[in-house]
């Protein structure tokens, strides 16, 4: 005779027949909603057509011409890469030019992936201001390279560039801040994190932690980067050339940066608590 089962067994039993009818209802369910639901299918791929748009602006029509094809993700890339460079000639006709991705220049984008999403487009007017304060830093203090982080999208005003509040026009620009390792050495075309945003210089701030806003304060994210400091002579003498250019209307930056760097101008601003922060980076705009 089979001894009888003991409670550990039975409860090992139990769970092991539960996961047979989880299974067994997945297996039942899949085929027929997400493989041949035509419903389904529709909202996936205007997801897909949405969240491509939003990411890249013109990433949407590629995800629509590749849907077409067998091998959707070899055609979505090859339609997206000809939509880019496409979209580099034309838009001079909505009055936007690409920032330099990759050069040797003063003024460069940071990221890849700022270029290759779209987000390297200004207005002719901001990419003049943009050289003329690299060209200014890189004679004030040679080796100084400027790195541009999010600008705009190269087609319409109004287009959002999500998070981001107000970058829909083509006027708008964020640079890095300039940083030293410890005390010393100039780190030239480097940030702190790799895309130049959410590596915060701490100091004091009016602003509460509130949850429905897009001021991060991403404490658990800060011990990842390396600890570099702000190279104070570098950001304080773009934020100076940048208050006394007349193109410029405002530049955002925290006030606990500007009190350190011993600034005071009406255009250095603090941007206020319900937008992302700025001792990261530096807003300005025309």
């Amino acid at each position: 005779m089979m001894p009888p089962d003991s409670d550990a067994e039975k409860k090992q039993n139990a769970f092991a027949n539960f996961l047979y009818s989880v299974r067994s209802d997945v297996y039942f369910i899949c085929p027929r909603i997400f493989r041949k639901g035509p419903m389904v299918r529709f909202v996936i791929h205007s997801g897909l057509f949405i969240a491509l748009t939003v990411l890249s602006q013109v990433g949407g029509l590629a995800w629509l011409v590749a849907v077409n094809f067998k091998n959707r993700l070899l055609v979505f890339f090859g339609t997206y890469a000809l939509l880019c460079v496409l979209s580099s000639l034309a838009a001079p006709v909505f009055g936007r030019i690409p920032l330099a991705c990759g050069d040797d220049s003063p003024l460069v984008v940071r990221s890849w992936a700022t270029c290759a999403l779209n987000r390297h487009y200004v207005t002719p007017d901001l990419h003049a201001a943009l050289t003329d304060l690299a060209t200014a830093l890189a004679e004030a203090h040679p080796g100084t390279v400027t790195l541009v982080l999010d600008a705009n999208f190269p087609f319409w005003n109004g287009f959002p560039l999500l998070p981001h509040l107000s970058h829909d026009d083509g006027r708008k620009a964020d640079i890095a801040l300039f940083y030293r390792d410890g005390s010393t050495e100039y780190l030239a075309g480097q940030t702190r994190s790799p895309i130049g945003y959410f590596a915060f210089q701490q100091g004091p701030t009016p602003c509460r932690n509130r949850m429905l806003d897009l001021r991060w304060d991403l404490d658990w994210l800060q011990p990842v980067w390396p600890d570099w400091d702000i190279d104070a002579d570098r950001t304080r003498f773009a934020l100076q050339w940048l208050a006394q250019d007349g193109r410029i209307k405002k530049v955002f930056i925290e006030p606990h940066l500007t009190r350190r760097l011993g600034l005071s101008d009406p255009k250095l601003r603090f941007q206020g608590c319900n937008a992302a922060r700025h001792d990261d980076h530096i807003h300005l705009q025309l």
